[in-house]
């Protein structure tokens, strides 16, 4: 009987696994903690964001910074469709938020757990806990994998060990041959530390544009005011893309904020003079324009210079100006960054160009696979790395069964 390893517990070695399974493989999987799954257990606030309501592969590909053209590929074995209908046949319903994020109708994580789970266990995958892989040898076809206290031999080997924040953590695939691209953290948040807008915490911008100055760079969605900084989707998803530019520059730059979105400098102009002109007696701190909330339209306007007590008719152009300037290029310095809540994601990992996009097996070594963010691939925030993890789970899994 064919023996396949799996290392690493986590939402693309379960997937993986129940794959490897089907075609009546041993499978075993090797976790080096005491608990499988956890990342699901938390994410989405305990929900799990299972994938994203990106029907289309081509909409789909364009939420990876890192690892589009190689994902093109890959989703066209297994897509977002393919997901919702392997949790739905298995009893676990999803629904589409809003924002395109999907869901499990009973918004709780333990369902998705409990389908993974349920699914490995009907296939006889056996899960060996507290198991730290510190070495993989290549025997003939097949390998040992060592831990301090145990080896373990099999036929097939497939690495779903995640992320790592230092390039340390890929120690043992680097002495296999592979190329590590080395970690970044993705998905974070902005320290603005000595920026006065953080007395604005806990305001929210359904829909501002961000751009980190000296770059292309840039998102738009909406924002939210921490007491650390500034946060929310445009801010997480732009963090992604910048990830490695925003290291190189060890985090300290410019972020060039856009309150006003779909009006021109100069049409935001001709409609502030032309409230001024309709409202001429009304006071310009306590009456916000544009849907900008009002501790935020009295913070910009207190920046442009406008007294608290002027009028509409006393406002001088050079004001009105330099708010028309802060509506469209307000800048803060950041310095720093905050980790996102729980979700823990690297750019990094093994070099793309060292995997076959269409089985998820190495270049390298033979009979060696990958899947999840082990390799050099991660979305930004809405369900895109567990689509990864999904359907590179699935392909790792039904490949390595592949010329048994």
């Amino acid at each position: 009987m064919l023996k396949i390893g799996i290392i690493g517990a986590g939402a693309a070695g379960f997937f993986s696994a129940i794959h490897a399974a089907e075609g009546g493989a041993k499978v075993t999987i090797l976790e080096k903690t005491s608990k499988v799954l956890a990342k699901v257990k938390i994410s989405g606030g305990g929900r799990c964001n299972v994938t994203h309501a990106a029907f289309e592969n081509p909409q789909l590909i364009k939420n990876y910074p890192r690892g589009e053209k190689f994902l093109k590929k890959v989703f066209g074995h297994f897509s977002v469709k393919d997901t919702v209908d392997w949790f739905e046949s298995r009893g676990v319903k999803l629904k589409v938020e809003q924002d395109g994020r999907m869901f499990p109708v009973s918004d709780d994580s333990q369902s998705i757990i409990d389908a993974l789970q349920q699914a490995a266990r009907a296939l006889q995958v056996e899960t060996i806990f507290n198991f730290p892989v510190i070495e993989i040898r290549k025997v003939g076809d097949g390998f040992q994998v060592i831990s301090e206290k145990k080896t373990l031999e099999f036929d097939r080997l497939i690495v779903c060990i995640g992320g790592f924040p230092k390039i340390q953590g890929f120690d043992f695939l680097q002495k296999l041959g592979h190329t590590i691209i080395p970690p970044v953290p993705s998905l974070f948040t902005f320290n603005t530390p000595n920026e006065p807008i953080k007395k604005l915490m806990g305001i929210s911008v359904p829909d501002a544009f961000v751009r980190l100055e000296g770059t292309k760079l840039a998102y738009r969605g909406p924002l939210l005011i921490t007491h650390w900084g500034v946060s929310g989707p445009a801010v997480l998803k732009l963090s992604a893309f910048g990830a490695q530019w925003l290291f190189d520059q060890d985090y300290h730059a410019n972020a060039h904020i856009r309150w006003v979105h779909d009006l021109s400098e100069e049409e935001t102009l001709d409609k502030l003079n032309r409230f001024k002109h309709e409202h001429p007696k009304k006071k310009i701190m306590g009456n916000p324009l544009f849907g900008i909330p009002t501790r935020l339209w009295e913070h910009l306007a207190e920046k442009s210079d406008i007294e608290s007590q002027f009028l509409w008719y006393e406002i001088p152009k050079k004001q009105l100006n330099k708010l028309v300037q802060n509506l469209f290029c307000y800048i803060v310095a950041i310095e720093g960054k905050t980790g996102f809540k729980e979700e823990f994601v690297t750019a990094g990992g093994v070099d793309l160009n060292e995997v076959h996009p269409d089985t998820m097996e190495s270049k390298i070594v033979k009979n060696l696979f990958f899947s999840g963010e082990v390799v050099n691939i991660d979305g930004i925030t809405g369900g895109f790395n567990f689509q990864a993890a999904w359907s590179t789970g699935y392909l790792a899994g039904k490949s390595s069964k592949i010329n048994a």
